[in-house]
């Protein structure tokens, strides 16, 4: 099978991780994955490092200019499926008729439900399959009045990592002068407001006051990065809390956590939080959107029911004075992880969706 995936991000987040980990469980199944991109594209330069056949176009116009891209290559190849992984992706891909020219899909990995003018419409209707990361997202997709029989739910997957060793752990606090004994909580995310870092900002006063010693390391970027450190100013907290910023080498950040703190206000999935406990890390997450298709409360981790600060210092206190609570949570999430959202399954279920779109569009 030859599948062509089109992403417009220039950045590299959760999304993006997906659609490289799609692209090497297609590759190793036998398949011929390829990438259309913005030029500026850090999942671009991953994936050409990595062999994969990349097609660029100008980050200027990212509809336009991908259409203009999308146009020429189908023109010059036939792919059994065209993946568009984003709106301007999509909006690129139906401008081009794909869905004209094979099986057409569309992933959808955000909260929000689907504009209801007919123009945005009608990109979703031209798809054979519709993928979404989780049946909160399916159900908001099919409550905009999108066929739910076109729409499948295939959970992101991860790369189950090593068990960590004491000496991986030293050498990832060493990046951020932390101390064996300090307890380091951490949130991997871009920097946005509903992403609720400020919530768990604000949560931190409370945990200090328990644990003096206690840490917060926040990775990622954002538009929210210089008022989020105004705000750990403002509550005496700089101290404690470390702005990493983006880091391409982001497994040391999860190698260095004692819990995670996932504070997002509605996240369609979480792919930070699976990465997490794949580590084998207790988590502590909001109720809301995807989350509770991943967390059972109390079984693989800590739910609490809205971005409250408070909430969140309570739930996190609690896993700081009860350590033998926090590993059973964190062996269970880990097991979670390994049994239901893999980068195996993943690519396993993506497939299965290609070949039901393979079989819509003959039907067409």
């Amino acid at each position: 099978m030859k599948i062509l995936h089109i992403d417009t991000r220039p950045d590299w987040r959760g999304g993006q991780q997906q659609i490289l980990l799609t692209m090497r469980g297609l590759r190793q199944r036998g398949h011929d994955a390829q990438l259309l991109t913005c030029s500026a594209s850090l999942l671009g330069e991953r994936a050409r490092a990595e062999n994969f056949a990349v097609h660029v176009f100008s980050s200027r116009h990212p509809r336009w200019d991908a259409f203009l891209s999308l146009r020429e290559i189908l023109h010059q190849q036939r792919f059994d499926v065209t993946h568009a992984h984003d709106p301007h992706a999509l909006t690129a891909a139906w401008l081009a008729r794909a869905h004209r020219c094979g099986a057409f899909v569309v992933s959808r990995r955000v909260a929000y439900p689907l504009a209801r003018g007919p123009f945005a419409l009608a990109r979703y209707r031209a798809a054979h399959r519709i993928i979404a990361v989780s049946k909160f997202v399916a159900d908001s997709v099919a409550a905009s009045g999108i066929s739910r029989a076109k729409i499948a739910v295939v959970y992101d997957g991860v790369e189950i990592p090593p068990a960590i060793a004491s000496e991986q752990r030293r050498a990832a606090r060493r990046r951020w002068n932390i101390a064996d004994s300090t307890k380091l909580l951490g949130c991997v995310g871009y920097l946005l407001p509903e992403k609720g870092q400020e919530s768990l900002i604000r949560a931190m006063t409370a945990v200090v006051a328990d644990f003096p010693d206690c840490k917060l390391l926040l990775v990622g970027d954002g538009p929210m990065r210089v008022r989020l450190q105004a705000l750990a100013h403002e509550l005496a907290l700089s101290h404690a809390i470390i702005f990493a910023g983006f880091l391409a080498d982001i497994e040391l950040a999860y190698r260095a956590l004692d819990i995670f703190v996932f504070p997002s206000l509605a996240e369609p999935l979480g792919s930070s939080l699976l990465t997490a406990m794949s580590y084998g890390l207790p988590a502590v997450a909001v109720v809301g959107g995807g989350v509770p298709e991943i967390i059972e409360n109390g079984e693989n981790g800590s739910l609490v029911s809205a971005p409250d600060s408070g909430l969140l210092a309570s739930a996190v206190c609690r896993l700081l004075h009860e350590p033998q609570t926090a590993g059973c949570l964190a062996a269970a999430a880990r097991e979670t992880v390994s049994r239901r959202f893999t980068a195996d399954l993943l690519a396993e279920n993506t497939l299965r969706e290609y070949r039901l779109a393979l079989a819509s569009a003959r039907d067409f």
